[in-house]
């Protein structure tokens, strides 16, 4: 039995067509199996690819080959203590004064984010790439499993030849 198996191993194959064109060309099923499983990992990995954060508008920067956010100007304020004098001194009792604290605006900042992440459309699309590339592999790993076998009786001339 596991000669047959393997002869018919041997002998089954399939090309692997995506939209109507020939990828690959008279595949082994061994091969087709192994792809398969290849195949998974790869849509695992592309699914986990980092993608750019849709709340930021982001444009290719190409002269660091990496996308960038428009520069962003903020401030950068400091607490700074006060004095409000409620009521003013008199000779018999001390001016009654409130701390506050006040923001006082120190510097400027411009911030631009730098990302090397992929779009969200750009993964949609390998994601997609990928699937169509593993339904051609299971389709045909089940062309090549459809081939037809032959019954391979080795054991009789093994054991002939054994004790014969």
């Amino acid at each position: 039995m596991t000669a047959t198996k393997d002869w018919a191993n041997c002998e089954a194959k399939a090309s692997v067509r995506v939209d109507g064109e020939v990828l690959l060309e008279d595949v082994p099923v061994t091969y087709l199996l192994f792809l398969e499983k290849q195949l998974t990992d790869v849509y695992t990995f592309v699914s986990k690819l980092p993608t750019l954060d849709p709340a930021e508008t982001w444009s290719r920067d190409e002269a660091t080959d990496t996308w960038r956010t428009d520069p962003v100007k903020t401030t950068r304020t400091k607490k700074v203590p006060r004095n409000h004098v409620l009521a003013e001194a008199t000779e018999k009792h001390p001016a009654q004064v409130q701390v506050y604290n006040e923001d006082v605006v120190v510097g400027y900042w411009t911030k631009v984010a730098f990302s090397g992440a992929l779009p969200q459309r750009r993964v949609n699309e390998l994601l997609t790439r990928v699937q169509k590339l593993q339904d051609a592999v299971k389709y045909a790993r089940e062309e090549a499993n459809g081939t037809q076998v032959v019954d391979r009786k080795i054991g009789d001339k093994v054991f002939t030849y054994l004790f014969g």
